[in-house]
């Protein structure tokens, strides 16, 4: 069962943590390295997981740490919480300021808490399983799109789909916009975009969304229609229109 503090620990720690990397946004001595994947990393990421992980060992020493800039912390509750401390850090090094700092906790029955923390825009979405989606302390819901024709898709980028996708989307009378990353799921939780597709992702990226669009209203799945944040990629809907979009999104990664 989540219990409301936990969701309230959960959102203080990382706008605390938003907090760390919005004071490295734009600086000039910021030194920027890649991973063996390419994917970009800064001191502001570790800097801000370790105090989120500081923060959850104190609290909750034996749940487990999954993170995506350092080593797995193993548990012994069942429990696991998630951390991405900056979502989008290629918009965060390009001085776009919609990254975000994600926390989530998954539980024996899956995602059970999911922060998204937007520092620089000061904007906050959370939800706890069963209690609901607020953004900034008032209740958050999905938009009430009833067809595909006329909706608005938000992704992370173009270089994983493959083109034949995009064509069939566009057919269909999809918007399609970009630099989305978390920030494109918490529009969907807000009711102002009615899908947000991750073709390739990991745990810490969907584990908060995943919990969020749902206790907002909509509905979270990987591309094979599974409601799981572990699934490599993520699909996030209004709902109504969600089964449609899955079609649309078959085969669509290189």
């Amino acid at each position: 069962m989540v219990e409301p503090h936990e969701v309230t620990f959960a959102v203080e720690v990382a706008r605390d943590a938003g907090a760390v990397t919005k004071q490295w946004f734009g600086a000039a001595d910021l030194d920027i390295e890649h991973k063996q994947d390419g994917s970009p990393v800064t001191e502001a990421d570790r800097e801000a997981e370790l105090l989120i992980r500081e923060r959850i060992e104190g609290r909750f020493p034996d749940d487990a740490i999954v993170g995506e800039e350092f080593a797995d912390r193993p548990g012994t509750s069942g429990r696991t919480w998630v951390l991405d401390p900056i979502d989008g850090t290629k918009s965060f090094t390009h001085g776009v300021p919609l990254f975000a700092t994600l926390i989530a906790l998954i539980d024996e029955q899956g995602p059970a808490i999911g922060v998204i923390d937007l520092p620089v825009l000061g904007e906050t979405v959370w939800a706890g399983r069963g209690l609901g989606c607020h953004h900034n302390g008032n209740p958050a819901s999905v938009a009430g799109c009833d067809a595909i024709q006329g909706s608005w898709l938000m992704t992370s980028g173009l270089r994983v789909w493959r083109g034949a996708a995009i064509d069939r989307l566009v057919a269909a009378g999809v918007h399609i916009r970009t630099w989305a990353d978390a920030y494109g799921y918490f529009l969907v939780a807000t009711g102002q975009v009615d899908a947000m597709v991750d073709p390739v992702a990991n745990v810490w990226d969907l584990a908060a969304p995943a919990v969020i669009v749902a206790e907002a209203g909509g509905t979270f799945t990987d591309l094979e229609g599974r409601f799981r944040a572990d699934g490599g990629s993520g699909v996030a809907t209004a709902g109504t229109i969600h089964d449609d979009l899955l079609r649309l999104l078959d085969g669509c990664v290189r």
